[in-house]
């Protein structure tokens, strides 16, 4: 008896941990962008940091310059509404909060969008493998800007 149990509960460990692997969370904070990540280009540079999601909130900062000169920095969060969608927040160089809902999720991709906002109206995360990239443009995807970010 005990021995079937085990195997009962062996096989329904197997089956969810199959099914996580197969059907990959996406709901909540983006938790594959979390770390440190950096885009250097000779004296150029850009860091993003996010923290790793708890109380269904990540927090991040961003930093670009050149050399030892700082030319621009932003706070982020992405945080729930009342619905439990995801939000992004954007303060760039400490200025008023920005908020993008979330347009569309995925296993390794996350979309946030204000199509009333001058720019950008659009924010897009994406993973390729230890890649994290960032883009952000008008609405319709004109005007696009990028990052490839790899560990810092």
């Amino acid at each position: 008896m005990r021995w079937m149990i085990a195997t009962c509960a062996a096989l329904a460990l197997a089956g969810a941990a199959s099914a996580s692997v197969s059907e990959p969370v996406t709901k909540g904070p983006p938790g594959w962008m979390t770390g440190c990540w950096i885009m250097q280009a000779g004296q150029k540079w850009t860091e993003e940091c996010w923290t790793s999601p708890r109380a269904a909130m990540m927090l991040g900062s961003g930093r670009s310059g050149t050399g030892d000169k700082l030319q621009s920095w932003e706070a982020n969060q992405i945080l729930p509404d009342a619905d439990g969608k995801s939000v992004f927040w954007a303060s760039p160089d400490g200025g008023t909060r920005v908020a993008f809902p979330m347009l569309s999720q995925g296993a390794s991709e996350i979309v946030f969008a204000n199509p009333a906002h001058d720019y950008p109206q659009r924010i897009r995360y994406w993973r390729e493998g230890e890649t994290l990239n960032a883009e952000i443009s008008l609405a319709d995807g004109s005007r696009p800007m990028r990052w490839r970010y790899r560990p810092l």
